[in-house]
């Protein structure tokens, strides 16, 4: 469950990035970072007895938008490991321990955008490296611009992407406790971005 978050953070960011690329305009580069009141990075996770959601609470992005150019656009976005919250404080604890994901060790989990494609008239893919646990791998976000760009400077994103698989960051328990707890190896991630224009 506890994968999940990670996953969520990053994947919001890069949303941005390609919905506000996607869009045509004026300037050729602007400035977007993640309003976080706005914001869900959450995720959830099946185990014998039901699913767990959770959700992080502290985390930032940044998106720069060539609207002239798409594909040049990127996003850099950071979460918090410690602000990890299912709702169940020893449980939370427990996730932050060294028996998983070590918040003493690996604090954040981190996403950098390498390439934007515009893949509808609202929507595009964002390909990048998403480091958590100390692992860095290559994930896909599928972002859609939920509400467009207005007046204030602000819109929102919906982001998506495969299931996060926990073995692939090395965030196992013992294996007595994957086998009793029944965790599931995947993690479903649910991310709405909120981003405004930067100052």
């Amino acid at each position: 469950m506890k994968a999940l978050f990670i996953r969520t953070v990053l994947p919001g960011i890069l949303a941005a990035a390609v919905v506000i690329g996607v869009s045509s305009a004026a300037s050729a580069v602007e400035s977007y970072k993640f309003d976080p009141s706005g914001s869900t990075i959450g995720f959830s996770v099946r185990q014998f007895l039901g699913t767990t959601q959770g959700k992080f609470t502290s985390f930032s992005g940044r998106i720069e938008v060539d609207r002239e150019h798409p594909e040049k656009s990127s996003v850099a976005a950071q979460i918090e490991v410690r602000s990890i919250d299912t709702r169940i404080k020893k449980r939370d604890d427990h996730l932050r321990s060294a028996e998983f994901f070590n918040v003493e060790k690996f604090p954040r989990i981190t996403f950098k955008s390498r390439s934007v494609k515009r893949t509808g008239p609202q929507s595009g893919d964002i390909l990048g490296d998403l480091t958590m646990h100390g692992v860095t791998k290559p994930i896909t976000l599928h972002v859609k611009l939920l509400t467009p760009i207005n007046e204030t400077g602000r819109t929102r994103w919906s982001v998506t992407t495969d299931p996060i698989t926990r073995r692939d960051f090395n965030l196992m328990f013992a294996p007595a406790a994957e086998s009793v707890s029944g965790i599931s190896q995947t993690v479903a991630i649910n991310i709405e971005i909120e981003a405004k224009r930067a100052d």
